[in-house]
């Protein structure tokens, strides 16, 4: 059975690389990832890794690299479609039901596959002969070696109209099919189809696991009507569902050492080749705008992919178009940076010119997705008459709806008219605590800097007095520090976990988390106790115990109790964000809308503190 990408892309989202690799590697969580001994080979100190966020195992002593598929493949010998039948029962995700129909289109889409992976070595083959002399000046030209052509598979098409039909039908090729796979043009007045590409340099186009699946081609000839030329929609082709140099992007992103790789969504196949070529993970869209399809299959691999377009005004243009496709199906922790080549170059210039370092200062200095729509709403027209403001004011808002999201929606509206008032002078209103009709107003105490849900320590009967959902917390994680790992960075973690008290303490832990491979629950204890914390955490100790928390329980098994854990650090988070976007409301108050945001968000944040 053959298995679509989709269909595997769902298996692994639901799988945790850790958690199946786990079950035959003994892995130990080290700041991001985890490790352990190799099981290629033997060996006494780790330097085997797992990377959950970006679903690939790294084998430092064998060399060997991959993702779920590969690893059951290499350690138990099994082939591609068992491993993937393996996890998807390990996924509960139910195998594709195949009609006869279905495998015969199967069948015919494999046929295709072949017939285009022979024309892919045939173009490779015909570079190098003396036909492609012009297209090896052309390379040359651009700065690409011919120690370079096969990794990217570069070729040629001469200029003859039946090259490769004759060569594919020696082959055993039927015509037809040749034409189903875009390798051919069926003309309309039903004489012989002939070759599609012709006096061209060939890129082939592959799918995110490295088959071909279509060709691009690049015109010798400076008076050809189109400069570059791509093979149609076939059935196993989707402009809008693929991106040119997908397969090895990823590889890039696999054997990224660094906590923040880049991927980088550039113009043309030159400049992947080029930004590949300089270790950046790159990949384009073929001669069309990004589509949505597009930009989900780029969140899956990367959180924040930035593009990088030419800094004219198509590239602007794609840029534009980009964020409208983009608004409707943001979600929380995917989004998109924009990064625009400066000097009327395109990334390949860069990098021929100034080396990897200016390219990659240019991405680094990328703006994020919010900032980018607001630029663009501020400079579409003057705002320098009351109607144009509150027209500019209301294409924000307008825009802000757009986002299905209802934390993201809210969060882009707080975001957009932050800016807005930024721009045209107006003042937020101070945060401070107010009075109302002479009498302290308590929901108030949400526009101090400090979290209103915080609850400030204090002393009763001699005792310290803490939240006690926070102080539950703390007190998990000194018996258990593991809990934490997925948080190490999250500063409502590093504040205090919701009380103020307790956020030297919370820092001192994650300082020490981050600079120890092993920490158990004694060794926690003894540093801090050595550090001044002694009696905070007998304080710890004997509040938690009074505030019922279930992951405290003797009886709680710890799988349960870190899920637990998770659960409500979650909650606890929420409501600190809930704390803040009141008071940034509070700040706003603008009319009887703002008003009603409000109020959603006051009665949000009390059925989460009863709750």
């Amino acid at each position: 059975m053959r298995f679509d990408e989709r269909f595997i892309d769902e298996i692994k989202s639901r799988l945790r690389p850790s958690d199946i690799i786990g079950k035959t590697v003994k892995l130990r969580k080290q700041g991001r990832e985890y490790v352990g001994l190799s099981p290629f080979n033997k060996e006494k100190t780790p330097s085997f890794y797992v990377n959950d966020d970006k679903g690939q195992f790294f084998d430092f002593s064998s060399g060997k690299t991959g993702d779920l598929i590969s690893f059951l493949q290499e350690t138990e010998r099994l082939s591609f479609a068992e491993a993937v039948e393996r996890l998807a029962a390990e996924a509960g995700v139910p195998l594709p039901v195949q009609d006869p129909r279905s495998r015969e289109q199967d069948e015919a889409r494999q046929g295709l596959s072949s017939w285009l992976e022979l024309a892919a070595t045939w173009f490779e083959g015909e570079l190098r002969r003396p036909d492609g002399k012009a297209a090896r000046d052309y390379l040359a030209s651009r700065a690409l070696p011919e120690g370079e052509w096969s990794r990217f598979r570069l070729g040629f098409a001469p200029s003859g109209r039946t090259g490769l039909k004759d060569y594919l039908i020696a082959k055993g090729a039927r015509t037809p099919d040749l034409v189903d796979a875009g390798l051919l043009i069926a003309p309309e007045d039903k004489t012989a189809p002939y070759d599609r590409f012709r006096s061209r340099i060939i890129f082939p186009i592959a799918d995110g696991r490295g088959r071909v699946v279509s060709f691009g081609g690049r015109a010798l000839d400076p008076q050809a009507r189109a400069k570059y030329l791509n093979g149609p929609e076939t059935s196993i082709f989707h402009k809008g569902n693929n991106l040119y140099g997908l397969a090895e992007a990823r590889k890039i992103l696999a054997t990224k050492s660094d906590d923040a790789p880049i991927l980088v969504v550039v113009e043309g196949y030159m400049d992947v080749i080029a930004c590949q070529r300089a270790g950046i993970a790159a990949v384009a869209p073929m001669g069309t705008a990004l589509t949505e399809e597009q930009i989900e299959l780029l969140w899956r691999h990367h959180p924040e992919p930035t593009l990088c377009f030419d800094a004219d005004r198509a590239g602007r243009q794609a840029a534009s178009r980009a964020i409208d496709r983009a608004l409707p199906i943001l979600k929380p922790g995917k989004s998109l940076q924009f990064a625009l080549v400066e000097g009327g170059k395109d990334p390949d210039d860069v990098l021929r010119e100034q080396g990897a370092s200016a390219l990659r200062q240019q991405l680094a200095r990328a703006t994020n997705l919010v900032d980018a729509l607001y630029a663009r709403e501020r400079d579409a027209e003057p705002h320098d008459t009351p109607e144009r403001r509150a027209g500019f004011k209301g294409r924000l808002r307008n825009l802000a709806n757009l986002l299905a999201d209802g934390d993201l929606k809210q969060a882009y509206r707080e975001a957009l008219l932050a800016r807005f008032d930024e721009d045209t002078g107006r003042k937020p209103r101070a945060q401070t605590p107010q009075r109302r009709y002479g009498r302290f107003d308590p929901d108030a105490e949400a526009l101090r800097p400090q979290s209103a849900l915080a609850v400030t320590r204090q002393t009763v009967a001699g005792q310290p007095r803490f939240d006690p959902v926070s102080v539950a917390l703390a007190a998990c994680v000194l018996a258990d520090p593991q809990v934490l790992d997925a948080h190490l960075e999250d500063h409502f973690a590093a504040s205090g976990l919701g009380d103020p008290a307790l956020a030297k303490l919370t820092k001192e832990i994650i300082r020490l988390r981050l600079e120890a491979e092993h920490l158990d629950s004694g060794t926690l204890r003894r540093h801090l106790a050595s550090c001044g914390f002694k009696t905070l955490m007998t304080d710890i100790d004997r509040a938690a115990a009074k505030s019922g928390a279930p992951f405290m329980k003797p009886d709680v098994s710890l799988d349960v109790s870190r899920s637990q854990w998770s659960h409500a650090f979650a909650r606890l988070s929420r409501l600190a964000a809930l704390d803040e976007a009141i008071g940034t409301a509070k700040g706003n108050l603008r009319g009887r809308p703002d008003m009603e945001v409000l109020e959603r968000l006051k009665g949000e944040r009390d059925a989460l503190k009863r709750a």
